[in-house]
Order: C-alpha cells, then sequence, then structure tokens
C-alpha cells in the first residue's frame, strides 16, 4: 500500500517562493452518484475562477493555475479518499472539496490532515464538520446545515404549515440537516408527525412512503438527494397520493428534480444556499458567457472556494498549505477592499502591494467560526416547471 506523505514532508514538496510556478488544485466531487446533476456546474464554476487567475498572470509573478479533477460518488468514501490520496502524490497544492459531508469528513481524516492538506467544500454543509479536529485546514463556503434548520422552519411558519412528515437520506448529512430542521421547527411551534430514514438506491419506496403517510402532516420534508432517494420518495408519493406538496432542503434543490417529477411538483417549496446581489449577478453573466449555468446549486461557492485558495497564496507569497492556510480568513473577512466575482485579478493586485481584501465574491463570503459561511439563503418555489427564487434569507 502507498505511504502517504507526513505533514512535514507534503509541506516541503509543495513549498516554494513567491515566484512563477505551475499550480494544481484538486477538484473533488460527486460526478457520479446522488448529486451527479450538479457537479457540472460546480466543478465549471472552481475552473474558471482558476482560468481568470490565469489569465491574469498576477498570481505569484504569472503562476498558472489548473485544475484536476476526480469523483467521490457523493456517498463512496473508499472512492473519495482513494482519489484524494492520487491527488496528494500527483502534486495538488490544495482541494476544492469534497461535496457530500460524509465522504468530506472521510477525505479530511483520511487524506488531508495526515498530508497538512488545506481543503474548501463550497457544499458539504453537515453540522459536525464544524467541530472535527481539522487542525486548521478545513474551510466551507457552504453554510452549516444548523442554519439550514433554522431558515427552513421560517419558511415553513410564513407559509402557514403547522405539521411536517420528514423523511431523510440515512447518513451523516440527512441525519444532521434532518435534526437540525425537526429541533428548529418544534421550537417555532410546529409539530413533527413521524422522523424516518430512507436509503439510497432502492427501486421501491412504497413502504417508507405509507408509514410517512400514516403519520400524517400538512407536507413531507424530505431531506434527500434529488437524484436517489429523494426522487423515489417524492415519485411514490405523488403515485400513492399520500402526500402533494413537499418541503425540499438543499439537496433536493436542482433542475433535474421538476424535469423528472413533471408538473406535480408545482407549489412544492424549499431553500438552497445563496445570496443575491451585485457578486451573484456578475457571476450568473460570467457563467452563462462561459456556457454553463452560474445559479445552479453550489456553483458560486464552487467559484469562491477556488478564488479563496488563489486569494491566499498571494497573500501568503506561497503555494504551501502550511503557509497559505493562516491565510483564508483574512481575504475572506474584513477589513479590505471588496472583491467581487471577474476581479480576482484586483484582488491579487492588492495584495501583493501589501494592502487588505474582503472577498465577497459570488455567494456573499462572510467566514465565521471554524471557517464556514455565515449563511445566506435563496427560498425556492417550483412554478411552471421550475425552480425559482422568491425570497433571500
Amino acid at each position: 500500500m502507498k505511504k502517504l506523505l507526513t505533514a512535514t514532508a507534503a509541506s516541503a514538496l509543495l513549498a516554494g517562493p513567491a515566484l512563477a510556478e505551475d499550480v494544481t488544485l484538486g477538484v473533488l466531487f460527486g460526478f457520479t452518484g446522488p448529486i451527479e446533476s450538479l457537479a457540472p456546474a460546480m466543478g465549471s464554476g472552481a475552473e474558471m475562477a482558476m482560468a481568470e487567475v490565469t489569465e491574469s498572470g498576477k498570481l505569484l509573478d504569472g503562476s498558472k493555475v489548473t485544475a484536476s479533477r476526480a469523483d467521490t460518488g457523493c456517498i463512496d468514501n473508499g472512492l473519495a479518499t482513494s482519489n484524494g490520496e492520487r491527488m496528494i502524490a500527483d502534486g495538488v497544492a490544495g482541494i476544492v472539496g469534497g461535496d457530500c459531508s460524509g465522504v468530506t469528513g472521510a477525505i479530511l481524516q483520511n487524506v488531508a490532515i495526515p498530508n497538512g492538506m488545506v481543503m474548501i467544500s463550497p457544499s458539504a454543509t453537515s453540522p459536525g464538520l464544524s467541530t472535527m479536529e481539522d487542525n486548521g485546514l478545513f474551510f466551507r463556503t457552504a453554510p452549516s446545515d444548523a442554519r439550514e434548520g433554522q431558515i427552513m422552519a421560517n419558511i415553513l411558519k410564513d407559509r402557514g404549515i403547522n405539521s411536517i412528515a420528514l423523511t431523510y437520506t440515512n447518513n451523516d448529512f440527512g441525519k444532521g440537516l434532518a435534526d437540525a430542521i425537526q429541533s428548529s421547527f418544534e421550537a417555532a411551534g410546529g409539530e413533527i408527525t413521524i422522523v424516518a430514514a430512507h436509503e439510497d438506491g432502492k427501486a421501491d419506496y412504497s413502504a417508507e412512503v405509507g408509514a410517512l403517510a400514516s403519520a400524517g402532516g400538512d407536507i413531507l420534508v424530505v431531506a434527500g438527494y434529488l437524484d436517489q432517494g429523494g426522487l423515489g420518495i417524492i415519485q411514490s408519493s405523488l403515485d400513492s397520493g399520500a402526500f402533494d406538496t413537499f418541503g425540499l432542503p438543499g439537496g433536493m434543490i436542482g433542475d433535474s428534480l421538476p424535469e423528472n417529477v413533471g408538473p406535480d411538483l408545482n407549489g412544492s417549496f424549499g431553500q438552497i444556499a445563496g445570496s443575491g446581489g451585485e457578486g451573484a449577478e456578475k457571476y450568473f453573466a460570467m457563467a452563462e458567457a462561459a456556457g454553463f449555468d452560474g445559479s445552479s446549486p453550489y456553483s458560486p461557492e464552487s467559484y469562491d472556494a477556488a478564488a479563496l485558495f488563489m486569494l491566499a497564496m498571494q497573500a501568503a507569497g506561497s503555494t504551501s498549505p502550511a503557509e497559505y492556510g493562516a491565510k483564508i480568513m483574512d481575504v475572506a473577512n474584513a477589513p479590505g477592499e471588496k472583491i467581487y466575482p471577474g476581479e480576482l485579478a484586483k484582488g491579487l493586485e492588492l495584495l501583493a502591494a501589501g494592502q487588505d481584501i474582503d472577498y465577497v465574491g459570488a455567494s456573499g463570503v462572510e467566514l465565521i467560526g471554524a471557517g464556514e459561511s455565515a449563511g445566506s439563503y435563496r427560498e425556492i418555489e417550483v412554478i411552471d416547471g421550475k425552480n425559482e427564487t422568491v425570497k433571500f434569507r
């Protein structure tokens, strides 16, 4: 079995002076599996930031940045870990990823920490990641599900929903999100009629839906994956007439769900991490020009994750994780000049001149606590077969 590099050896390998050098960032997402419909726009977002910096020629006196893509399968810890190890062996200077929470934790514990490698995830939202010992190596541009639970409770109460049935995908992400929704909704005076896990990959969800229907509730909240069990639960519910309106947390938001379910999904609603304003609009326009949908979930956060790596490297004058990791919180937050999508060259110039920046980016970046997003959300409703943003929270 290949022996992993020690943290000291990894730092020595990757350390370099503030001179032009080729930099590779790993892009470690679930290009197959339960969120495979979201991964392409996430990857494109991260790579667009790398291309922007490379074209500017402003990083460390002209360093070029390229991406090395690999698959996590979203829920395949073995695949995610082995691909993370391969990235280390290939000499990446940082990892944009993982994507789903379970594999992100596995990569962090088995790959990043032993090798002193920095990770920035755009989409891993489990509250458990907030307290995991990470040696200062793990950051995320997506907010914790603890925050999403509060947001969803607010949306449910604002829409007059007093009772819900709740099902979740049976893993760290699903359980953490379900717990957050339950505690927040009950604290707001709502009733949870049942909390039940479901497994991904089943052909038939009639038994699960039967139990949910027996418990009742104004709507069914599905804390699952839009390309896997969550979709199956919704289709089975509609086929049996058990529920006709669904609450859709982050893992269920994406174009493929209304496309696969059809008009019966109209009127269902939920939320996804995201922000409006100048940064988001600039990013959406850049993505459209590049040929992909920048409003796809976690695509803005992926651009921001990649941007933070490169800005932190500039601030440190080094591509060594041991040196630039300590600069990520600095470049992400005030004080300093605000930097938006398309302005990475400006940010690099300011940092090279010894000035402070406050990277706002595409998703309104503000890192708190252990290095995670403070969190803003788009409230989504399915209208005429499309996910429409109806409010920001």
